[in-house]
Order: C-alpha cells, then structure tokens, then sequence
C-alpha cells in the first residue's frame, strides 16, 4: 500500500515540474498542492489499513470501505481548502496533478516488491 502512495508522490513531483516549465511558478504551486491533496490523504488511508491489518477483526471490509469514504471527503475537503486559501491557482496545472496522481495507483500493480 505503500508503494502505491510513493508512486503517487512521485506523479505529483513530476506534474509539479511540468507545471514549473508550462505554467510557472503559479503552475507548479497549484499542481503540487492538487497532488498533496490526493497523497496525504492516501498516505493517512495506508497507515489505517497497515495498523488494521494487524488486528484480528472480522469487519476488516467495513472498516476499509468507510476508510476510503473518509479518503475521498478529505480529498474533496482538501481542494476546497487549496481553492479557498490560494485564489490564484491555475485550474489546468491543478487538474493535471489530481489526474496524474490519481491514476498513479494504476501503476502500483507493475512494480515488483
């Protein structure tokens, strides 16, 4: 789970730099604040599960299913936050980076541990 919050860290760095060379410096700022809003949430959901993987419960499915609700409202929450406290964000750079971050989990699968 872990390797999957990496990868989206690295999607984040990568759109932040491409967003520095298209956007400038209100580019990259808008890209990685919409890519910290997609891993740490992510980040706090993979400490849930590590720590719930090391109990011995029988609602682990419930448990994951209301953890990724919580991912997605604080995700929600978290670009409600970054549009209200930074007006100036370009839309485009901050869009790219949620994208790209998002679909970093894809590539958890083709890494070998």
């Amino acid at each position: 789970m872990h390797k999957a919050v990496f990868l989206q860290l690295g999607a984040t760095l990568l759109a932040t730099a491409i967003a520095a060379v298209f956007f400038g410096v209100r580019g990259a700022v808008s890209a990685a604040l919409g890519g910290l809003a997609v891993v740490v949430p992510s980040w706090l959901f993979a400490l849930r599960l590590a720590a719930l993987a090391r109990r011995q419960s029988a609602s682990h499915v419930t448990a994951f299913v209301v953890g990724e609700l919580v991912k997605v409202l604080s995700i929600v929450g978290l670009l409600v936050l970054v549009l209200v406290l930074y007006p100036d964000a370009h839309w485009g750079a901050l869009l790219i980076a949620l994208v790209l971050t998002l679909k970093a989990n894809l590539f958890a699968f083709l890494v070998k541990t």
